[in-house]
């Protein structure tokens, strides 16, 4: 029996130390939050408008997998129905094929900050396309917003890397 529970030790330890070996933990001084990016194909990309906006891109293509956080400071009445609802009307509401899921209802989430997840489908470029975001609240006025972008057949495999990274959200 000790054989055997040894032999089986030795098999689980190896896959269990190399799953941790590929998250790698993300954070910038320029940035007061730290994700956990569950493999090393997901990597930071710069975008300069008026400042530097950090996004994330699971390997050379946006397609397989895209991510923009931003912080959102609303007053205190605001909801994350309310969030969702003006992101569709000056935003989502203008990609081609934009349909809303669930009724555009959210889904409660649960990570280092309580939150709520809406998603939607659109096309781009003659592509299915899927999106999820996370509205993440931190205090009764503010919210971090993360937006993930993916092609349709990619979402089944790529889901649970986007609820890992959300769930990772934290502060310094």
């Amino acid at each position: 029996m000790r054989v055997i529970v040894i032999a089986l030790l030795l098999i689980i330890l190896p896959l269990s130390i190399n799953a941790d070996a590929q998250t790698q933990t993300f954070t910038r001084e320029s940035v007061e939050y730290v994700l956990d990016l569950p493999s090393p194909s997901w990597r930071a990309v710069s975008r300069v408008d008026v400042h530097e906006h950090l996004e994330f891109v699971n390997g050379d293509d946006y397609s397989n997998g895209y991510l923009r956080l931003r912080k959102k400071v609303v007053t205190s009445d605001t909801t994350l129905q309310d969030l969702f609802s003006e992101a569709e009307k000056w935003e989502l509401q203008k990609l081609p094929g934009y349909v809303v899921c669930s009724g555009g209802k959210g889904t409660e989430f649960n990570g280092q900050f309580k939150g709520t997840v809406f998603s939607y489908e659109f096309v781009n470029q003659g592509r299915n396309m899927d999106g999820r975001i996370y509205y993440l609240r931190l205090d009764s006025r503010t919210f971090y917003i993360l937006h993930f972008t993916v092609a349709s057949e990619k979402l089944p495999s790529l889901r649970d890397q986007m609820d890992s990274i959300a769930r990772s959200f934290r502060f310094k």
